[in-house]
């Protein structure tokens, strides 16, 4: 069973944060400049929030395309789902979908190893396909000889 730990050693380890008081101007640059979805927003050590550009969007569409002299603690979401190194890959798509979150903050403890995006689960998913798909194939092609071959189900069965 694919871990959360596998995607993120896959992934790298580059890491984002802002704090509460950064200002929004300054989260949107570096969101921008690293050509990322969404910043760890820590306080003193601990998990304070998430910031995402669904946030930044809602924030300037309420401001007339401006972003103001706020910070990030005004438009965070102060309550962000996160994730352990040991959840799997099939409970974060649960929680990616129940919560319509793209991004999900990896917590070891009161520790920020990483943050797994919708296009990281994408990524591994299409990647454990293509092993278990290469996995088949060589079974296949490294059947023992002088036993019979599973039979494929084909479309030339007698029609009744």
């Amino acid at each position: 069973m694919l871990k959360v730990s596998e995607i993120l050693r896959v992934k790298g380890n580059a890491l984002f944060t802002a704090t509460p008081d950064t200002p929004v101007r300054e989260a949107l640059a570096t969101m921008s400049e690293q050509d990322i979805g969404s910043l760890v927003i820590m306080n003193h050590g601990e998990l304070a929030g998430m910031i995402t550009f669904r946030e930044l969007l809602r924030h300037m569409h309420a401001h007339g395309g401006n972003v103001g002299d706020y910070t990030v603690r005004s438009i965070m979401d102060d309550a962000p789902v996160s994730v352990t190194p040991n959840t799997s890959a099939d409970e974060v798509q649960r929680l990616m979908l129940d919560k319509h979150a793209r991004y999900i903050p990896v917590m070891d403890g009161p520790v920020l190893l990483g943050v797994i995006s919708f296009y990281d689960m994408a990524q591994a998913v299409v990647a454990a396909q293509q092993f278990e798909n290469d996995m088949l194939k060589a079974y296949i092609r490294d059947w023992p000889a002088g036993e019979p071959a599973p039979e494929a189900e084909t479309a030339s069965r007698p029609v009744q």
